[in-house]
């Protein structure tokens, strides 16, 4: 559960310079972490704690290069559903959200209902995930757009 306006921390200088290292390095010690924050240890410690308390921090991940893994193809789905009724965009979500493939999935709006970031071995599977995409029995469109080439990928957001 995300936590109300009011439970947010305050995020002073210090703050964001722990977060703007975490996002460049999930693997930092803390004692470098603190010495970067300008701090010691115990408070550096703290405030990563308080941070994640309060959902700032959602978690921490490897980010495996795709294609060395095996997962050539990456794409996005641009889907319109039959329906804007909110059991219905809830079953969608639920349903791509069992499919491995599917790595993202957002509610937009403007030209769609909702926009997924999915991986494929190869296009033959690239073209099964569509497929199924478009069968599913509340979807009404669907239109790709193969990735070509990524030439920025940050995490995070701006600090």
């Amino acid at each position: 559960m995300k936590p109300s306006t009011a439970e947010m921390p305050v995020l002073d200088a210090i703050d964001r310079r722990i977060l703007s290292e975490l996002q460049a390095n999930g693997r930092i010690t803390n004692v470098e972490l603190a010495r970067r924050a300008g701090i010691s240890a115990p408070p550096c410690l703290r405030r990563v704690r308080r941070l994640e308390e309060a959902g700032v921090i959602r978690g921490y991940h490897a980010d495996p290069d795709p294609q060395k893994l095996g997962w050539e193809i990456t794409f996005f789905a641009i889907v319109g559903l039959d329906s804007q009724k909110e059991v219905v965009l809830a079953a969608f979500e639920q349903t791509v959200s069992t499919w491995p493939e599917v790595r993202e999935c957002h509610m937009i709006r403007g030209g769609g209902d909702f926009l997924l970031k999915l991986v494929a071995r190869e296009t033959t599977q690239e073209n099964q995930l569509t497929q199924k995409l478009t069968g599913l029995p509340t979807v009404a469109r669907v239109q790709t757009l193969q990735t070509i080439r990524t030439s920025r990928l940050l995490a995070g957001v701006p600090l």
